[in-house]
């Protein structure tokens, strides 16, 4: 999740794309009152690299799928400059392999030469689909792979920022795709003219032709003095017991980060479950920031969570980052209406 400092008519002129009104499908389930409980390993499980590696300063922004039995982590590096994509892999989650980069920008393209990273990952009919931010202003694009080493990226973005006025005009970021039904849903980031950031969601059909939910954004900033009052971001979105639940970053004053839960019976509509965070940084590599969860929602509850941490508070880079990894626990409940 990045603060974007970008100015003049560029942005205004993106385009406005395409807009739709829907919800998601029910998710299956009958909904209940519960609690959850947390249970994080204390130390990081992927570390940043050597000095001089393209991962070197920051290790963040885990995306993990699951596919020919092992885990495949889409992760982001950061040199110094610039942001790339990286792949490891883990039968049990915990002790990773670092395989090296899978994409780095183009700077003979829309993306630059800032960033290729801080995607979304799933497998589709046996292949890899990889969406994340690129270009400044940024906006999302879209890799396809066979075999997570050959990369085919799309020529232009599939996710650009909304015209003038829009709650993402200066920016769109930090996708999260999900599949419900006969469709793909992305949860984003979106950046306004003022720098807010809020979080919306897209619709397509097949990854690739989006449509905006006209009502965006669908989670607004929190209560002033609150853990989430000066920026949202990076939501991971799962179904479970009748309900949407989405972890996300929260940013406050003093760019401190920390992870908070909202749930939703239709995607759409989301309340957060507390106003406090869920989940904050208790050893000395997380203490300044906990930040871009991403959860294995396929294999529980109890669920396997993945996230970044830092023990520098910046709204961007250089947050020392490393990736931990948690366990998301829910505990009793009573039925709901």
């Amino acid at each position: 999740m990045k603060r974007w400092v970008v100015g003049g008519w560029l942005v205004v002129l993106a385009g406005c794309g395409r807009y739709a009104e829907f919800t998601l499908p029910q998710p299956a389930g009958t909904p209940a009152e519960v609690s959850f409980r947390w249970d994080v390993r204390p130390e990081p499980i992927l570390t940043r690299g050597a000095p001089g590696a393209w991962d070197a300063v920051d290790t963040l922004n885990p995306s993990v799928v699951r596919h020919g039995g092992l885990l495949h982590n889409f992760y982001s590096g950061f040199d110094g400059r610039t942001w790339h994509t990286g792949l490891a892999s883990s039968s049990d989650g915990v002790r990773w392999e670092k395989l090296g980069q899978v994409l780095s920008p183009d700077r003979k393209t829309w993306e630059g030469d800032y960033i290729a990273a801080n995607g979304s990952a799933l497998v589709v009919d046996g292949k890899f689909r990889y969406w994340y931010q690129g270009g400044r202003p940024p906006s999302i694009g879209l890799a396809t792979s066979p075999d997570v080493r050959r990369w085919t990226k799309r020529p232009a973005p599939v996710l650009e920022p909304g015209p003038r006025g829009s709650f993402d005009e200066r920016g769109v970021a930090d996708p999260y795709v999900l599949r419900a039904g006969d469709c793909f849903y992305m949860f984003y980031l979106g950046q306004d003219r003022a720098r807010r950031q809020r979080l919306g969601v897209a619709r397509s059909p097949d990854g690739v032709r989006w449509w905006k939910l006209r009502a965006n954004p669908v989670l607004e900033l929190g209560a002033a003095g609150a853990f989430d009052e000066n920026g949202l971001g990076e939501p991971a979105v799962w179904a479970w017991q009748g309900h949407y639940w989405m972890l996300y970053t929260g940013r406050d004053r003093a760019e401190n980060r920390r992870l908070g839960l909202a749930r939703s019976r239709d995607g759409v509509r989301w309340q957060r479950v507390s106003e406090n965070a869920v989940l904050a940084g208790s050893a000395a590599w997380n203490s300044q920031v906990v930040c871009d969860p991403a959860i294995d929602a396929a294999a529980g509850p109890p669920w396997r969570v993945w996230f970044g941490g830092g023990d520098v508070a910046r709204p961007d880079e250089n947050l020392h980052g490393q990736i931990g990894v948690a366990l998301l626990q829910p505990v009793g409940g009573k039925l709901t209406k």
